[in-house]
């Protein structure tokens, strides 16, 4: 496979209508300045603080944060002084009840939809529980994928590729020869989906809806994030070209720095394949997990975008790899959407945002040695 294939940039919309800025290719450093504005969670808070399994949170436009407690599936929502202004949610089959979810959305007029992987559905909740919206698998069955809000309300935008979050297969295995970002418009009984950009999947690379095939290792991820004005940046190849789409119109601006991947060794295979032997393994699988390993697909070369996120005041953060092909973090660029480069914070000076908000506020997730997470929001300054 030539090494060409690992710069590829897949165009949706003739190379005229596209604008390419060459970013600098040298770093310049950003000191990391940031305020916090205020902490929760904790074993010996409030019974709400007490969390299971926080996997994700989100802004509203009104600076309220909402955490989405896997575990036991309720999504708490916090005034910007860090206190509790209600809790949506929780276990059950009735209205407003959650069977099993991992990922939520949050719009910007604080209205929720939940993935409920358990009732096959989206859940809305408008203040209160509003609606559900079912996925619409179809009779081969389907796939989730990970997903976020769409910033005009009624809709999220899902690459296929990204995170799986279920699979359901009562038919056939369906193979993708694109990793397309959808947009679903939940404003019907299902779910309905529109193709708004086709990514790149790697040549010879065959990608099957049933994960059955791992995606190859060290090789580019689908990552994705939608900015207040409904822009669509994608990242989808080894080489660093941040790409951003309008709805409707195809990629319209693509983002590169001249920072080139690293081509994959015989010596980085072994190395990854002897980490993975390491396990440990679920009970039972220990042999399908070798054989799994011993048959890895690996990538021509290490992509370099490890990581994906958005602002509210049009700011792109990418995160590239480490020093090693597994290390995801490396140092995080901020960039703009008109195609500026602000600067980059060194690998380990910032972790990733778990979540974005208006006025320069950021959310993290955090957790100690004994498994205890806090969530922890700031603002960033100097910028």
């Amino acid at each position: 496979m030539p090494l060409a294939w690992a710069f590829f940039l897949l165009t949706a919309v003739p190379a005229a209508a596209q604008e390419i800025i060459e970013l600098p290719g040298e770093d310049r450093w950003l000191e990391p300045h940031f305020e916090e504005v205020y902490r929760f969670g904790t074993l010996f808070g409030e019974e709400w603080q007490e969390f299971g399994r926080v996997r994700k949170v989100a802004f509203d436009g009104a600076g309220q944060l909402y955490v989405f407690d896997s575990q036991t599936l309720h999504i708490h929502v916090v005034d910007g002084s860090g206190g509790l202004r209600r809790t949506l949610g929780g276990p059950g089959d009735g209205p407003g009840e959650i069977r099993r979810a991992q990922r939520f959305a949050v719009m910007p007029d604080g209205s929720v939809v939940v993935g409920d992987i358990g009732h096959l559905a989206y859940q809305i909740f408008d203040g209160d529980y509003e609606r559900r919206v079912r996925m619409g698998f179809g009779d081969a069955g389907g796939t989730l994928w990970d997903f976020v809000a769409d910033p005009a309300g009624d809709a999220l935008f899902s690459a296929v590729g990204s995170q799986m979050l279920l699979f359901q297969a009562t038919g056939d295995p369906l193979t993708h020869t694109t990793r397309p970002i959808e947009r679903l418009d939940l404003t019907g009984e299902v779910v309905a989906r529109d193709t708004v950009v086709d990514g790149w999947l790697p040549p010879g690379v065959e990608w099957l809806m049933s994960g059955s095939r791992e995606p190859i290792e060290f090789g580019p991820r689908m990552l994705l994030g939608v900015l207040p004005d409904g822009t669509v940046a994608f990242s989808d190849s080894s080489a660093y070209a941040i790409k951003l789409v309008r709805p409707g119109a195809g990629v319209h601006r693509i983002l590169r720095r001249p920072l080139q991947p690293v081509r994959v060794t015989n010596r980085m295979k072994e190395a990854e394949k002897d980490r993975q032997r390491q396990g440990p393994f679920p009970p039972g699988m220990e042999r399908y997990e070798r054989e799994r390993i011993d048959g890895l697909v690996f990538s021509e070369v290490v992509s370099i975008v490890r990581e994906l996120g958005v602002g509210w005041d049009g700011e792109i953060w990418v995160q590239r790899r480490g020093e090693e092909p597994i290390d995801d973090d490396g140092p995080i660029d901020v960039l703009t959407v008109d195609g500026r480069y602000l600067g980059s914070y060194r690998a380990g000076a910032v972790e990733m945002p778990d979540a974005f908000g208006p006025d320069r506020l950021v959310a993290f997730i955090e957790e100690d040695e004994l498994g205890v997470q806090t969530v922890v929001v700031k603002r960033v300054l100097g910028l």
